[in-house]
Formats: C-alpha cells, sequence, structure tokens
C-alpha cells in the first residue's frame, strides 16, 4: 500500500503517504556499500535467471526486464527523512484537509450502491473503504508512475532490504504471469506498490478480488475489485463491521504510561475504572468491547482508546498517523450521515 506520485502532493504529506511497507522502509538507516555492487546489468541478469529457476515463465519474465532501468528517484525517496517533527495537530490537517473530506463523500455517494453491497458481503463499513481510498491514492488520483519491475529491482539493488524486495519482484511476476495487467500498465509507485489501493505485490496476490469475474484483479482501474480488495483485506485481517475504530479519550494526571501501546487491552470497564474518559470528559460507553491506549506522540497530544479495527488498519500500515488518518477521515464521512445515492 505506498508512496505515491510524488509531484502533485505536498512535500511533507508525500513522504508519510502509507503502503503497507512504506512506514518500514523509511526507518531503514544501514546502506549498502557502493563500491562492492555489481553493475546494475548483471544483478538482473542474476535476477532473470533466478525467476525462470523459481518456475515463473522464461517468456514473461524476459518480456518483464526488457525495458527494466535503475530508478535513481527511488533511492533518493527511500533514503529520505522527515524535515521536521511531526505532531498528529500538524499532520492530519495536511493529510486530511477539508477539500479532500468533502471529495470522499462525494465519492461516497456517487458509488453507494457499491460500496454498500461489497460492505455488506465482507462485513466492512463503507466509510472506511473511501477512507482508505481517499488517504492511499487521493481516491485513485495518484497512483505512482514508475513501471513496477524497475521500482522492485532498483529497491533489491540497493540493498537495504533486498531479500524482501526480491520476494515482492518474484510476486510482480507471478501477477504478469497470471494475466492480471499487461506489462505497458505495470504502473505504482517508487517502492512498487500499485494500483488504487496501493497494495504490494505480495498483498495483492493475498488480497486482490476479481469482484466483476472478468477474470482480473484490477486494482487500477475497475472501482468494483478496487473496493472489494480493501475490503477483502479488513475482512482477511480481522475486521469487526459492529464495531468502529475507536475515540480520542482524555487520561487521568497520574496515568501510567506503561499501560499504553496496543499490547496493552482492557475492557472498557476497566479503562473507566482507571480514570480514563471520553474527551468531553464524560464516562466510556457501557459496552463489551476491548481496547488499548494510543499515544502517537505524548500525553499533551491526542490520545485515544483504539478498538480492534484500529490495529487492523495498523496492519495496513504500520504507522498510528496512517490509522488516525483513515478514522478521521471515515469519521467526517459519516457526519452528517449519507444515505442516498446518485448512482
Amino acid at each position: 500500500m505506498k508512496l505515491i506520485d510524488a509531484t502533485h502532493i505536498p512535500k511533507l504529506f508525500k513522504r508519510f503517504s502509507l503502503t503497507l511497507l512504506t512506514s518500514l522502509l523509511l526507518t531503514q538507516t544501514a546502506t549498502a556499500d557502493e563500491s562492492q555492487k555489481i553493475p546494475f546489468a548483471e544483478y538482473v541478469a542474476q535476477l532473470k535467471i533466478e525467476a525462470k529457476e523459481n518456475g515463473i515463465n522464461a517468456a514473461i519474465v524476459d518480456n518483464a526486464f526488457a525495458n527494466v532501468e535503475f530508478l535513481q528517484r527511488s533511492v533518493k525517496a527511500d533514503k529520505a527523512q522527515p524535515e521536521f517533527k511531526l505532531t498528529l495537530d500538524t499532520y492530519i490537517p495536511r493529510a486530511v484537509p477539508d477539500w479532500k473530506i468533502g471529495q470522499a463523500r462525494a465519492a461516497y455517494k456517487k458509488h453507494y450502491s457499491l460500496l454498500h453491497k461489497i460492505g455488506k458481503e465482507y462485513g466492512v463499513q463503507p466509510r472506511f473503504i473511501v477512507a482508505l481510498w481517499g488517504i492511499e491514492t487521493n481516491f485513485g488520483k495518484l497512483t505512482g508512475r514508475h513501471y513496477i519491475i524497475s521500482s522492485l529491482t532498483t529497491m533489491a539493488y540497493q540493498g537495504r532490504r533486498e531479500a524482501l524486495f526480491k520476494k515482492q519482484l518474484f510476486a510482480a511476476l507471478t501477477i504478469l504471469e497470471q494475466g492480471h495487467i499487461k506489462t505497458d500498465n505495470f504502473i505504482g509507485s517508487w517502492a512498487g506498490a500499485m494500483g488504487q489501493v496501493q497494495f504490494m505485490p505480495t498483498s495483492y496476490l493475498n488480497y486482490a478480488v476479481d469482484y466483476d469475474g472478468d477474470g482480473k484483479k484490477d486494482i487500477w482501474n475497475n472501482y468494483a475489485d478496487v473496493f472489494a480488495s480493501a475490503a477483502n483485506y479488513l475482512k482477511t485481517e480481522g475486521w469487526n463491521d459492529q464495531e468502529t475504530w475507536g475515540r480520542q479519550i482524555l487520561l487521568p494526571a497520574d496515568f501510567d504510561n506503561q499501560l499504553a501501546g496496543l499490547k496493552h487491552k482492557k475492557t472498557l470497564q476497566q479503562w473507566q475504572d482507571l480514570g480514563v474518559r471520553r474527551f468531553d470528559g464524560s464516562a466510556l460507553p457501557n459496552a463489551d468491547i476491548n481496547a488499548s491506549v494510543v499515544i502517537p506522540d505524548d500525553k499533551s497530544g491526542r490520545i485515544y482508546l483504539a478498538y480492534n479495527n484500529y490495529q487492523v488498519l495498523m496492519h495496513w500500515n504500520r504507522s498510528y498517523y496512517f490509522a488516525t488518518a483513515v478514522s478521521y477521515l471515515s469519521e467526517r464521512i459519516n457526519h452528517p450521515r449519507i444515505t442516498a445515492s446518485t448512482e
């Protein structure tokens, strides 16, 4: 799930936009010794041999690598670091500006019937599908502009996470072999994330759905496949449509920070007994739900009580900021409630 075409979005948001692997990539600091690298063309030749030995059709391999190139921009983006410290208070307005909320609500209304059909089948509230779509690629407008094979080959060659990117590369070749997309249209982010939901190739193979039954899992152009693939990912990872994501809360002054984090779960009543309250100071809901206290910045910043669905969003992208941005946008889609379709 992503870095996306960086030329049409603010520099700050670009660096914190999401894919399943982006947050992991930006945390890596080690670099390979450039002087010890073999030439890129020789590395590509070795990859082709290995791919064929792994059973991928030789013609597919040769065609896929015919126009492969080293993408210096991918290396630069992978090594980029934030220019200053973010907080949720500075991140959320950039990730979820008012114009994006308006577009999200319009998209929800436009695709109302399809979204609700898919939401019912997979057990995922449609507002979360739209929120993911909006945060990931601005509703399909910013899906990347790099040839996937070049992106993944470049990332493997630079050596910081070679095994991971070789796995993604061979998965990408499998996607081509299965005929879901033509080589000329196999475009995505600098890190190899693809389509309107920015799946990495292994995520595509595990979660992408051919919802309309045309024989292709088209997460690039087919709305039905895009929405169903996102819903399938969430449901497979444990989504519960009987719950929401969580809520912003207030902590008591004597709250023990060691109780915070997704590994620490308590019932809402147990958190209530420890002095946790809704953001307006009122009592927590009287519901049988387990939750975790999440403190993305520090106790002076925004603090949340995160339910299971929030943790599922963290599977999609291991970033509190990402999960919170999706959750926040889903709330803005939902209020005021949209009940009619224009389809």
